[in-house]
């Protein structure tokens, strides 16, 4: 018979798997989910099927549930469903180990009531499957830490293939791994760094391999870097420390919702082990540091999932004391109960990106969009032109209307000039020149309603001129609709619009063949 420790580890994932899957996304609710879906088919990171730097194992893992599961997106979404699963489980061995039953039990709980947890336990992306690997991680490089050797290796093992699935993990993790290992003696120290090595490079000569090589790998790797992220960095504006620091606190605020209240709450738990404490500071500081002062943004508030389980095992510890209290038990119950509440509100009802409100709300507009525009269009005669948006951008369009030619707007810069990402029947290309000839219009795929969206719309239509677009109603959406003709004012390195039969004059999606 299981302990009560394993029951109430089996009954929490229960409760995690049921919550996300009576509650999981049924379209490719983000820009980075319709490149692992593209993924899946083709794996091309030059092309963003997926975007560097690739995630290969997790495209891998994809593919095997891809073969049981036939939709892209319900196969993805039940990775993240488990990865939810197997997070759950490992915080609670991690929270129990330091800090008892109960706190763990509390951790349990906390986990599946986190605003944020629960959203990316329902959606096809990686993050919920990175916190899983922070999670394992760390609970077995603990054990390492404190003596036992025969964690040493599966601590390794987990470390590359961790690496395999999101490779910054390799970043935030390897410090932890390092510091665990460094109390071993020197023959087990370089076992595991032969164990962490071996395991990286088998994935990753199979990975480079299917990329077109490591040179074609890595230069897609370092133009996306210097494209978004390096232009992003307090090097560039010191200012944005600052804003992410208070950025970071809102999505810790989001993760852990009305418990985010007992960081000030002390707890003689936490001050009991001094090992405990260096070793989740070295858990947490190198994400931390990188988030403040390299990349981030709260539209990839996933990334700060990867430093969640050692905090949820530190405020369930804060928690546990709270509750612990004698003075009126009842009231402190209460306040706990209300806590959960407000967690799931966040999560359910939350005008945010990360809430099953606005998943709900991004599923009716693709579905009506794409209705209207496979009713409405005719794909031999429509190209589409798309924003590069983590919404209603080129990409689901690209994805879920297949028949028509989808073109990224803007043109991407690379260093021999510029080039275009044009998709068609699920593929995408990146060319130096298209044609649209063959094409009588174009129609800019409408972006969602209000805010920066709708002044970006306005950009672009100053950009085109007067009577270079105009609002068109279709079916019930309404899109910009322009001439052919004007396409080289959006695009004017890589559109041709001589007339060619169809488009591309030499094929149906481009003029050129892909140039990487």
């Amino acid at each position: 018979m299981p302990g009560r420790s394993t029951l109430y580890r089996i009954l929490g994932v229960c409760a995690v798997a049921a919550s996300r899957i009576a509650f999981r996304s049924h379209i490719l609710y983000d820009v980075d989910s319709v490149n692992f879906a593209l993924a899946l088919h083709r794996f091309d990171p030059a092309a963003h099927q997926p975007h560097p730097p690739g995630y290969f194992l997790y495209v891998c893992l994809g593919r095997l549930v891809n073969l049981a599961i036939p939709d892209a997106n319900a196969a993805l979404v039940a990775i993240s469903v488990a990865a939810s699963c197997g997070a759950a489980w490992m915080i609670h061995m991690l929270t129990e180990e330091w800090f008892g039953e109960r706190p763990a039990l509390i951790a349990m709980v906390l986990f599946v009531f986190s605003p944020l947890c629960w959203f990316h336990g329902i959606v096809a992306l990686t993050y919920i499957v990175e916190c899983f690997f922070s999670a394992l991680a760390g609970y077995l490089c603990w054990k390492v830490y404190t003596g036992n050797k025969a964690f040493l290796v599966p601590a390794s093992l987990t470390l590359a293939v961790a690496v395999g699935f999101r490779p910054s993990s390799g970043l935030f993790l390897a410090p932890l791994w390092l510091l665990s290992i460094w109390r071993m003696d020197w023959p087990r120290r370089w076992l595991a760094l032969l164990v962490a090595g071996a395991g990286t490079l088998a994935w990753f000569l199979a990975m480079t391999a299917m990329a077109g090589g490591i040179g074609q790998y890595f230069g897609s790797l370092a133009h996306l870097w210097l494209t978004i992220p390096a232009q992003r960095t307090t090097l560039s504006s010191p200012a944005l420390a600052v804003a992410r620091l208070f950025t970071i606190g809102w999505v810790f605020v989001l993760c852990f919702g009305a418990a985010a209240a007992f960081l000030f709450h002390r707890s003689k738990l936490l001050s009991q082990s001094r090992d405990r404490r260096t070793f989740i500071l070295v858990w947490i500081a190198p994400g931390f540091l990188f988030f403040t002062f390299v990349f981030f943004a709260f539209i990839n508030s996933g990334y700060l999932l990867v430093l969640a389980p050692p905090v949820f095992a530190w405020l369930s510890a804060q928690i546990y004391a709270f509750m612990s209290a004698e003075r009126r038990p009842v009231l402190r119950r209460a306040v706990l109960a209300a806590g959960l509440a407000v967690n799931c509100a966040i999560f359910i009802w939350a005008p945010l990106y990360c809430s099953y409100r606005s998943v709900r709300g991004f599923e009716r507009n693709l579905r009506a969009v794409t209705r209207d525009f496979r009713e409405r269009l005719d794909p031999a005669k429509t190209l589409i032109v798309g924003f590069d948006s983590h919404f209603l951008g080129y990409r689901h369009a690209g994805y879920y209307l297949p028949a028509f030619v989808t073109v990224q707007y803007p043109e991407v810069s690379y260093n021999d000039g510029k080039r275009v990402f044009l998709m068609h029947a699920g593929d995408t290309q990146v060319v130096r020149s298209f044609s649209a000839g063959g094409f009588d219009r174009f129609v800019i795929f409408p972006l969602p309603a209000g805010g920066e969206f709708t002044a970006y719309d306005k950009k672009v239509q100053a950009k085109i001129g007067a009577g270079g677009v105009s609002d068109a109603v279709i079916g019930e959406s309404r899109a910009l609709v322009g001439p052919v003709s004007a396409l080289p004012l959006l695009f004017p390195s890589t559109a041709d619009t001589m007339p060619a039969g169809r488009p591309g004059g030499r094929s149906r999606t481009g003029g050129a063949a892909p140039q990487r």
